[in-house]
């Protein structure tokens, strides 16, 4: 991954991803991956791969260099809990990122579990950055302790 480009490319996937939050939220062999510089893939779903009444609108937005101005869901569970902010969507991405319209990305750590084609998800270190790290994806990962300056 530290061949990874700089700006971003988008990448599409035929990979089985499957999400569980208190049951399966979301599956879908049509993700877009974004491979950057210092960091694990961020995959993006299609919005209908997630189940009815899961991705609720959430307050706050931030700003990402490439893509453009990012905006947070909430996923709530079929049971009924909710992880607050847990993803992210860019409804207007910049140009050269349009692919990812209508696709959400969202923090592994927060779900019970992610899988790629059957193979757990170890979110990508520390609390802001979005990457899903697999056996595939070689590391040291930008957002773990001391990695804040690169």
């Amino acid at each position: 991954m530290w061949d990874y480009p700089r700006p971003p490319a988008v990448l599409t996937s035929s990979s089985l991803v499957v999400v569980q939050f208190d049951g399966i939220i979301a599956r879908t062999s049509s993700a877009i991956r974004v491979h950057e510089t210092s960091h694990p893939p961020t995959w993006y779903l299609p919005r209908e791969a997630f189940g009815p009444d899961v991705l609720r609108e959430a307050a706050g937005s931030s700003w990402c260099e490439f893509k453009g101005q990012a905006s947070y869901l909430d996923i709530v569970s079929p049971t009924g809990r909710v992880a607050d902010r847990a993803a992210w969507t860019y409804p207007a991405p910049s140009r050269g990122y349009e692919a990812i319209t209508g696709h959400v990305a969202l923090y592994a750590a927060a779900m019970d579990s992610v899988t790629v084609d059957g193979v757990d998800v170890e979110p990508q270190p520390g609390g802001f950055y979005g990457g899903w790290v697999t056996p595939d994806v070689v590391g040291p990962f930008k957002g773990g302790p001391g990695s804040q300056g690169w």
